[in-house]
């Protein structure tokens, strides 16, 4: 099965300038704790016979941790994809399926995965990549601009110490908040559970433009920012929130599609 998903992504891969992780450890373990929730028993238990018992959570930041790993060698660039700024919504729309031939490609990559697992919903790699996805695809300096490498080149202060934009936005931002994985995915389904329905009928359109019109908000600020990081949480921090909760329901609906 390995072979198999390798040789399906391989063939849409380049080797491009690499960007850091998306979320960190514990964003991808929000979203995956988020998607499990909302999951009907039929399909846990179907994902649980494959990964484990909760095994959704334990797996979800294996992708990034097997990147430099000979097993998927050109993984590194499934993670992200760089859109530049000033795109209109409908260029940014068939970005999604007409997908960019440079600055990664996270979008080709998931559509395949999810193809393989409606085909083959017993591959463990391409359900652990798929559970992954949902996260980076929904991370705003995950289809950051190519020229500063998804906010990686954008430099800040953060409390003083050096830091980048984005890893503000994979880790500082929720650490931030001091909650660890568990109640974080609790507080979100709490604050946000009433706008499931909603969400859960979002299409891959409406969620990619708000986050390409967030990525753009968080540019824009770039350009102002004091250097206050309070006023940065307090700025972006619920945004931060919405876009975990989404890609958790978002990552539910997928997998209730295959399972």
């Amino acid at each position: 099965m390995k072979q198999q998903l390798f040789a399906l992504l391989c063939t849409a891969m380049l080797l491009l300038p690499a960007n850091l992780w998306a979320w960190g450890q514990k964003g991808h373990r929000i979203i995956a704790e988020v998607a499990y929730h909302y999951l009907s028993c039929g399909a846990r238990n179907k994902i649980d016979k494959v990964l484990g018992k909760h095994g959704m959570v334990y797996v979800a930041n294996w992708p990034d941790e097997i990147k430099s790993d000979t097993l998927y060698p050109t993984s590194h660039d499934w993670h992200f994809q760089d859109l530049d700024g000033g795109l209109s919504d409908s260029a940014v729309v068939a970005a999604l399926t007409d997908y960019p031939k440079v600055g990664g490609n996270l979008f080709r990559a998931t559509d395949s995965i999810r193809a393989l697992l409606k085909v083959d919903p017993k591959n463990h790699d391409a359900l652990v990549f798929l559970i992954h996805f949902a996260g980076d695809r929904y991370c705003p300096m995950h289809i950051g601009h190519k020229d500063d490498l998804g906010g990686n080149r954008v430099k800040m202060k953060w409390f003083g110490s050096n830091t980048n934009l984005h890893t503000v936005w994979d880790t500082k931002l929720i650490d931030s908040q001091g909650y660890s994985y568990t109640e974080y995915a609790a507080f979100l389904i709490d604050k946000y559970g009433s706008e499931y329905k909603d969400v859960s009928k979002l299409t891959e359109a409406d969620l990619i433009l708000q986050s390409y019109h967030l990525t753009s908000e968080i540019y824009d600020y770039q350009q102002t920012f004091d250097g206050n990081t309070y006023h940065y949480i307090y700025k972006f921090h619920q945004p931060m929130e919405w876009q975990l909760y989404k890609a958790g329901v978002r990552l539910a609906v997928w997998l209730e599609e295959i399972y």
